[in-house]
């Protein structure tokens, strides 16, 4: 089982520290839907911009809640195989989505899943200074540069999302499970 944390490399679980926070589907797609809630009445927005990859499920929960059309995506890396480095734009907003939001990003939304050290949360609002960031969670580091989020982690907490995880056998107490 792997996880996406924003900034940080997948590892299996017993090489992560950390406090684990495993989210199903349910309570994400509910998560995502209190989201939505403040959103609207912050909006409107003319566009949604998803951050890859984590922010593509959230983007496309909050984009139909708000009956937006116009969905874009940002793409970035942090890391090359097993080492973090600088981070890149690998594909940037679409001309179209930026002359939405005038070249500053006025009236844009970005989404993302959370938002862990900010490093990539700095990068996409120094490329979209005007836009507003949501995020479903939140790390203190990261906190400041989000408008708009719903529940707070603590910086060590390990949030397993339900794309990461899948179900599995787990076997009876009585046959030695922990």
């Amino acid at each position: 089982m792997v996880s996406s944390n924003e900034g940080r490399r997948a590892e299996p679980v017993s090489e992560r520290a950390g406090r684990p926070f495993p989210v199903s589907w349910d309570q994400f797609h509910r998560d995502c839907r209190a989201l939505t809630w403040r959103l609207n009445e912050v909006g409107p927005f003319h566009a949604v911009i998803a951050i890859t990859r984590g922010g593509l499920v959230p983007a496309a929960i909050v984009a139909r809640e708000l009956g937006l059309r116009v969905i874009d995506t940002i793409c970035v890396a942090s890391y090359a195989h097993d080492k973090q480095g600088e981070l890149q734009v690998l594909k940037g907003v679409s001309e179209s989505t930026l002359v939405l939001g005038e070249g500053t990003g006025k009236g844009l939304l970005i989404v993302d899943d959370l938002v862990d050290t900010g490093k990539t949360g700095k990068m996409v609002r120094d490329l979209l200074p005007d836009a507003h960031f949501a995020t479903v969670y939140a790390k203190p580091q990261g906190k400041p540069l989000v408008d708009t989020f719903i529940t707070e982690v603590s910086q060590d907490t390990w949030i397993f999302f339900p794309w990461d995880t899948g179900l599995s056998f787990q076997p009876p107490l009585k046959d030695g499970a922990a």
